[in-house]
């Protein structure tokens, strides 16, 4: 409900065939038809690592995560060594 009041409030939304239309009409004419192969694989060349950082940064995150996970089971078995060398 937020997000179609945000919308219709700025007026953002998908565009529709027309709209689509006259953005390609616009980017060819910027661009040029020769251009426009260059332009996508630079798009796509930055979204693949856009995509490779957001996925080293995923993994990083899971691997603290596993340390800590260690370390928390290090300590606890350390707890219990010292709790049975402490009973005998």
């Amino acid at each position: 409900m937020i997000t179609a009041i945000f919308n219709s409030v700025l007026l953002l939304s998908m565009p529709g065939g027309s709209e689509w239309i006259l953005i390609i009409v616009v980017v060819l004419l910027m661009f040029g038809g020769k251009k426009i192969p260059e332009l996508m694989r630079g798009i796509g060349k930055g979204m693949r690592e856009f995509n490779d950082a957001k996925n080293n940064v995923k993994s990083e995150i899971e691997e603290g995560m596993k340390e800590k996970d260690k370390d928390e089971e290090i300590r606890q078995l350390r707890a219990q060594l010292e709790q049975q060398k402490q009973s005998q």
